[in-house]
C-alpha cells in the first residue's frame, strides 16, 4: 500500500508594510489590502518607522506615500532598493508628487497608485506586483536545479557585441555559483580579451603590432578591413559548455589563423610593457587552462570551481 503524497502547505497570506503620515490615507489603503486582497497589513507612520520595521521584518511588498517629513518616499526607495533589492515597492500618489514619483519609478519602484483611486486600483496593482515577484522566487528557485548550459554564437566583427555577450555569460557563471566576485570579474576579463584578439587579430588581420604607431593607423585599419572582403564577412565562433564544476569557452575565427608556438611568452616578465602581450598575459593568468588549436584559429579557456570550499 502506497501512501498518498502530503500536500503543500498553502502558501501565507502576503504581508503588506503600508507606509503614510497621513492616519486617514494609512487606514484607507491598509483596508482595502485586508478586505479585498486578504492581506496583512503594518502600519508605519513615517519612512524611519518604515526602516525600524524592515529591520525586525521583511514584507512581501511595501505601499508607500511619496511625500513625508523627514526621510520621503523617495529616500524610502533608494534606501530599499540597497538593502532589498528583491522587495517590491508601491508608490502612492497625489497631487503634486508626479515629478517625484517619476524620480522614484526610475530608481526602482515596482509601480504606482494615485491616491485618488486606491479603492478602485490598489488591490489589482499589489496584486500584480506579488504574482511578479513570487514568480521571480520561483525562477530564481529554478535557476538552482540547472546543471549545465551550452550555447553558440556566431558574432560579426561589432567590437560593441563584446561586453554584452561577456556580461550574457557572467550572470550565469555567478547563477552557477561557479566562482565569487572577483572571479567572475576576472573571467570576463580575459573572455574580453579572447574575443577581441578573435575580431582584430583573426577575423581582420590587424597585427598588434600596429599598436605600437599609436591608436589612430591601428583603427584605421580596422575599419578599413570591416569594409573589406572576405575580413568584414568573417565571424566569431563561440561555444561555451557551463556546469557547477567548470566553465569551457572555445572561440574561433574564420582567419588563417598563426603558429601559437610564434605567440609570445605570456610569463615572460620582458613581455609585460608590450601591447602585444597584455591580453594574452591576462587570459593565461586569469584562467586555468589556455589551448589553442593546430591552425592557431581557435582559443580554448577553462575555468574551474575552486576546490576546498566556497568558490
Amino acid at each position: 500500500m502506497t501512501s498518498a503524497p502530503c500536500p503543500e502547505a498553502p502558501a501565507p497570506d502576503p504581508t503588506v508594510l503600508v507606509v503614510d503620515d497621513s492616519p486617514v490615507d494609512r487606514e484607507l489603503a491598509s483596508a482595502v489590502l485586508e478586505q479585498q486582497l486578504g492581506c496583512r497589513v503594518v502600519q508605519a507612520a513615517s519612512g524611519q518607522e518604515a526602516l525600524d520595521l524592515l529591520r525586525a521584518q521583511v514584507p512581501s511588498a511595501v505601499l508607500t506615500d511619496l511625500l513625508m517629513p523627514g526621510i520621503d518616499g523617495l529616500q524610502l526607495v533608494e534606501i530599499i532598493r540597497r538593502q532589498s533589492p528583491q522587495l517590491p515597492i508601491v508608490l502612492m500618489t497625489g497631487q503634486g508628487s508626479e515629478e517625484l514619483a517619476i524620480r522614484a519609478l526610475v530608481r526602482g519602484a515596482a509601480s504606482y497608485v494615485p491616491k485618488r483611486n486606491l479603492e478602485s486600483d490598489l488591490a489589482g496593482t499589489i496584486e500584480q506586483v506579488l504574482a511578479a515577484a513570487r514568480q521571480h522566487r520561483q525562477l530564481q528557485r529554478l535557476q538552482e536545479c540547472v546543471t549545465r548550459l551550452e550555447y553558440h554564437f556566431a558574432l560579426e566583427n561589432d567590437r560593441t557585441l563584446v561586453p554584452v555577450l561577456v556580461s550574457f555569460l557572467q550572470e550565469h557563471i555567478s547563477n552557477l555559483r561557479l566562482c565569487d566576485e572577483s572571479g567572475r570579474l576576472r573571467v570576463g576579463v580575459a573572455l574580453e580579451e579572447a574575443l577581441l584578439n578573435a575580431m582584430i587579430h583573426g577575423n581582420l588581420e590587424v597585427g598588434s603590432e600596429l599598436r605600437q604607431q599609436g591608436d589612430e593607423p591601428y583603427y584605421a585599419a580596422i575599419a578599413e578591413r570591416l569594409g573589406t572582403l572576405p575580413y568584414g564577412e568573417r565571424r566569431v565562433h563561440v561555444h561555451s559548455i557551463l556546469s557547477r564544476s567548470e566553465a569551457v569557452f572555445i572561440i574561433r575565427d574564420e582567419g588563417p589563423g598563426f603558429h601559437p608556438k610564434q605567440l609570445p611568452d605570456p610569463t615572460d616578465l620582458a613581455n609585460l610593457d608590450k601591447i602585444s602581450g597584455r591580453g594574452l598575459l591576462l587570459i593565461h593568468t586569469f584562467m586555468d587552462e589556455v589551448r589553442y588549436n593546430e591552425r592557431g584559429n581557435q582559443i580554448t579557456l577553462i575555468k574551474r570551481r575552486p576546490t576546498g570550499g566556497t568558490p
